[in-house]
């Protein structure tokens, strides 16, 4: 068969589903996937830590403080995975990075090892200039460590929920086949854990590092970022875990 034969018309081709977190898209230039992944995680970091020092400006009230932070960051990330999922799938984090090589190793879709060796230093880098961009444009040090402590016990148990839940939702909608839905979905359940988890669901080992850079609301201290990535690579364990369990391939009828 040659390519032309083998190629549909476009009358009888069918739509292609925008890819989104859980199906890297395929035959887009690596460039173009790192760059939409360095620029999407920067972003997000500048969403969160730009509202976050926004908000302690407005009110004192830690309430509102969080609520104008969550609310930012629901509609920050619904925009950037509805504009970059077409690209790199929109992961903007290592763990979720991690979780498509593994579902790639097991037959599914998802990314290569040499895809996963230049995704999370983007991601990092881009974390890291998030926060510095967020400092800059409110007049902030541009790097100053977080003073904010999170090491307690309760607080990285809510990583290892928030991040199960994230990625039970990412793999879960994949396996449904209804990824379309996941700028809201994923969006949304962000929102939710900021308030449904001790830790305000950082979930993401890549932001958790960048938060670390400044000082501000949103701020991680140095020494809190180990537990909460470590935690948040269980939460990605349990999650994977969740997906195999509860989304099991249906048997034949006997």
């Amino acid at each position: 068969m040659t390519p032309a034969e083998a190629a549909p018309t476009a009358e009888s081709a069918p739509a292609a589903p925008a890819p989104a977190p859980g199906a890297t898209p395929p035959r887009t230039p690596l460039v173009a996937r790192v760059t939409a992944e360095l620029i999407g995680t920067a972003l997000l970091v500048a969403v969160v830590v730009g509202s976050g020092i926004q908000a302690t400006e407005l009110t004192k009230d830690v309430g509102l403080q969080l609520l104008a932070n969550s609310t930012a960051t629901v509609f920050g990330l619904g925009i950037l995975i509805l504009l970059l999922g077409p690209v790199s799938g929109a992961h903007f984090n290592p763990v979720v990075t991690l979780a498509e090589w593994w579902a790639a190793r097991r037959g599914g879709a998802g990314v290569t090892a040499r895809e996963v060796a230049v995704y999370l230093p983007a991601q990092i880098v881009g974390a890291i200039a998030g926060a510095i961009l967020a400092d800059a444009m409110f007049g902030e040090p541009l790097v100053k460590w977080s003073t904010h402590d999170r090491s307690a016990g309760h607080l990285l148990l809510g990583e290892v929920v928030a991040t199960a839940g994230l990625i039970l939702l990412i793999f879960g909608l994949a396996r449904a086949g209804r990824l379309q839905y996941a700028p809201v979905a994923i969006a949304s359940y962000i929102g939710a854990a900021y308030w449904f988890t001790s830790s305000t669901s950082f979930a993401n080992p890549a932001v958790t590092i960048g938060r670390a850079f400044t000082d501000t609301f949103a701020g991680i201290a140095p020494g809190s970022v180990a537990g909460f990535i470590g935690m948040q690579l269980v939460g990605g364990v349990v999650g994977l875990a969740l997906v195999a369990l509860i989304f099991m391939p249906g048997r034949p009828a006997e």
